[in-house]
């Protein structure tokens, strides 16, 4: 009995030493993997950075857990601004069943190392670099596998049948995987959530056995076929079906019904057609409703008021045509409704949409809407965004608009309104953005709107705005952080997902640095709403290399009839990216405090400007383009315009009284010949090399003719002259050509108002 008591006594004693040198084990892994990541990430380092290598055991580090005897089961490096490739010996953590590395920046394949991590219950790869084959299959413990937002490819049919006995989630959304998804996870008894949004998967949208699932997503792929009834049997568990933007037509089945517990259904970009279900009305927990961009008939189901809980609800481009459906007036719980691209031509009031007192969100834009603009959208006291864009309403704003308190976006562009832009504009303190470019609006801009303090994104472009830009203005958008907190506090104020996103790209001068990024960034339609959102919401939206590090707001003011000149106070818009005021009748000097704003892009082309082109344009350090063409500037080009080290687009074209030479080392020398054209008092020392950021030096239209190509050849006439004359006839020949421009430029605004 002694000696197996001291038997038994060895052994735990050797057990508890084999802990202690796994355990030390673990602890050289970490140091490993910490002399790994600072290798490949000499800056911007996560939180690894500051692990203690002199601490016995590693079970306090951030981002690590251990279990009971002190064995690392657990290490979170996500968003830790890793880069390079994959750590190659995470399996000698041979106790790691938790392994978070997302929102990273790993390239190259999957390290062979992770196939032998056969402990992982979950792996989370998701938002990095990684691609090649997705080979998991050894991993049979997984619980959770999330892949999503990598650059994975391949036919992944093989990889789950060896690992679906214990998998409960698993997500590969937008990455490049194949194969036909039928019958993909029949064996995967546990399974409850697929994701496999955005990839190239083929075959049938849905099988036997999805009833099981209670979430199931498979967005943007090319599944086609039809949906039978036989999908949705009794018991449905589904709580999230999301099939949009694939290939499926025929009727969708009114089985749908028995997913009683479903709170979000998306059919968005199908072709399916026919009724819509009426089943769905049974579903008195449904919060979200996604119809747009199919062929269902006009009418809709009376049965949808009984979904008491739903809250958004996108019927948009399914051609109804007609008047607004009557029904949509008694969804008591909306907060969210999209109707935008469907050819209704009336009954905005009486369908009673405009009396739902919870909506937040009302998009009516892209239709055949006429007469005024209705007043009772005023008492919408919830409203946040209200979108009437690309309709034919004309008259007035109401002046009642300025009652609407939470809005944050106004989209009224393109329709054929006119008068006056309504003082009371300057009482939404909210407002984040406003278009009202391509109508007839006439009168001055308010000093009122100086009192939006949050408003950002200003367009007036294409109207008939005339009188001077107000100082006060200058105010606007100079505090928007008050609106930011609050939807950063509460995202469903701003969910302005609209299926298609067209609003956003409307809103976006993407023509303009940094903006046309917003744009790359916002092409797949997953993207386009995230981004949007985190736009909203105040976020940072530019990549690591801008360097700014504001808000990319603007002011659009182009093909107007403003005049005057531009006020010293505009130095005041630090949040401010892009300033547009071409093609109107400004004139005077260019304010030196101009210099001392943070401007990605300006542009003054097309109209009176004169004088030096001020000294303090070369603070605007993050200036990528420069338009100041067809005015009347004079001297020469100032010696800091060298400074301007991001500019791409240059233009001083047809300022025939600039004079001097354009430097030939510098910025300005990257420029070839258009960028000068039209100045005979401008001397081109030696001729610049054909470059790509050579531009199109024709002033803007808007709506005008060209300028006809005999003024170009006036000028040409008059540069030779100028060339051969003597010093006392170029004082002369300055003034010829001074008057000259400026006949051209009254015939050109009188065709302008012939138009």
């Amino acid at each position: 009995m002694v000696v197996l008591h001291h038997v038994l006594r060895a052994l735990c004693q050797a057990l508890i030493l084999a802990e202690v040198i796994l355990g030390q084990s673990d602890r050289e892994v970490l140091r490993e993997l910490k002399s790994f990541l600072q290798a490949q990430n000499p800056v911007n380092r996560g939180a690894y950075d500051a692990w203690s290598e002199t601490k016995a055991s590693p079970c306090r580090l951030q981002g690590v857990g251990c279990d009971a005897a002190g064995r690392v089961t657990y290490l979170d490096l996500s968003s830790s601004n890793i880069a390079g490739p994959p750590f190659g010996n995470f399996s000698r953590l041979s106790r790691l069943t938790h392994l978070d590395l997302s929102a990273n920046s790993i390239t190259g394949q999957l390290h062979p190392d992770l196939k032998r991590c056969r402990g992982l219950q979950y792996l989370n790869l998701s938002s990095n670099l990684i691609g090649g084959a997705l080979d998991v299959s050894t991993l049979t413990n997984l619980h959770t596998l999330d892949v999503s937002q990598n650059r994975f490819q391949g036919n992944i049919r093989t990889n789950f049948t060896s690992i679906c006995r214990n998998l409960s989630v698993i997500t590969v959304s937008s990455n490049n995987l194949t194969g036909r998804i039928s019958g993909l996870f029949s064996g995967c008894t546990k399974l409850s959530d697929v994701d496999l949004s955005w990839n190239q998967f083929t075959g049938n949208a849905v099988w036997k056995g999805i009833e099981r699932l209670t979430r199931f997503k498979a967005s943007t792929n090319n599944l086609t076929g039809s949906i039978p009834s036989s999908m949705f049997p009794k018991g449905c568990k589904l709580q999230y079906l999301d099939i949009s933007s694939n290939k499926l037509s025929g009727s969708f089945p009114d089985s749908i019904a028995n997913c009683s517990s479903l709170r979000s259904l998306s059919l968005w970009n199908n072709s399916f057609g026919g009724s819509i279900p009426p089943g769905i009305g049974s579903i008195a927990g449904l919060e979200e409703l996604v119809l747009a961009s199919n062929h269902f008939h006009h009418k809709i189901p009376p049965e949808l008021i009984n979904c008491t809980s739903l809250k958004f609800l996108d019927i948009s481009d399914n051609n109804f045509g007609g008047e607004v459906q009557q029904v949509l007036g008694k969804l008591a719980s909306l907060n969210h409704l999209v109707l935008q691209e469907n050819n209704y031509s009336g009954g905005i009031v009486s369908s009673g949409i405009l009396q739902l007192s919870n909506l937040s969100l009302l998009d009516l834009s892209f239709n055949k809407f006429s007469g005024k603009l209705p007043i009772e959208i005023a008492s919408m006291t919830s409203i946040t965004a209200l979108m009437l864009a690309e309709n034919n309403f004309s008259g007035k704003i109401p002046q009642s608009y300025g009652q609407l308190l939470r809005l944050q976006a106004l989209d009224l562009s393109y329709n054929s309104l006119s008068g006056e832009i309504p003082r009371e504009i300057g009482n939404l303190t909210s407002l984040l953005l406003l278009m009202l470019a391509g109508n007839q609006l006439s009168g001055e801009i308010p000093r009122e709107i100086g009192n939006c303090t949050s408003l950002l994104w200003l367009n007036l472009v294409r109207n008939r705005i005339s009188g001077k830009i107000p100082p006060e203005m200058a105010s606007m958008g100079r505090n928007p952080s008050p609106t930011f907190v609050k939807n950063r506090s509460n995202p469903s104020l701003i969910r302005s997902a609209t299926s298609k996103c067209l609003p956003v790209y409307r809103w976006l001068p993407a023509s303009y640095p940094e903006f046309d990024y917003v744009e790359l960034m916002m092409m797949s339609q997953k993207n386009c709403l995230t981004m949007w959102n985190r736009i909203l919401m105040g976020y940072e939206i530019l990549p690591v290399t801008s360097p700014l590090r504001t808000a990319l707001g603007y002011v659009q003011l182009s093909g107007n009839l403003l005049n005057g000149e531009i006020p010293s106070t505009i130095s005041a818009m630090k949040n401010i990216s892009l300033l547009l005021l071409d093609g109107n009748r400004l004139s005077g000097h260019l304010p030196s405090e101009i210099g001392w704003m943070q401007l990605v892009a300006l542009n003054l082309s097309d109209n009176s400007f004169s004088g030096q082109i001020p000294f303090e344009i070369g603070h605007l350090s993050s200036l990528e383009s420069f338009d100041l063409s067809w005015n009347n500037f004079s001297g020469a080009l100032p010696s800091s315009l060298d400074k301007l080290s991001k500019l791409s687009k240059f233009n001083v074209s047809y300022n025939p009284l600039l004079s001097g030479e354009v430097p030939k080392t510098g910025q300005l020398s990257t420029f070839n010949d258009q960028s000068f054209l039209g100045n005979p008092l401008l001397s081109l020392n030696s001729p610049v090399a054909p470059s790509p950021r050579s531009i199109n030096n024709q002033p803007p239209s808007y709506g005008t003719e060209e300028h006809p190509t005999n003024e170009e050849i006036a000028v040409s006439v008059i540069s030779f002259l100028v060339c051969f004359s003597a010093t006392f006839v170029i004082r002369e020949l300055q003034w010829f050509v001074y008057l000259y421009h400026i006949a051209l430029r009254k015939i050109s605004n009188c065709r302008i108002s012939l138009k």
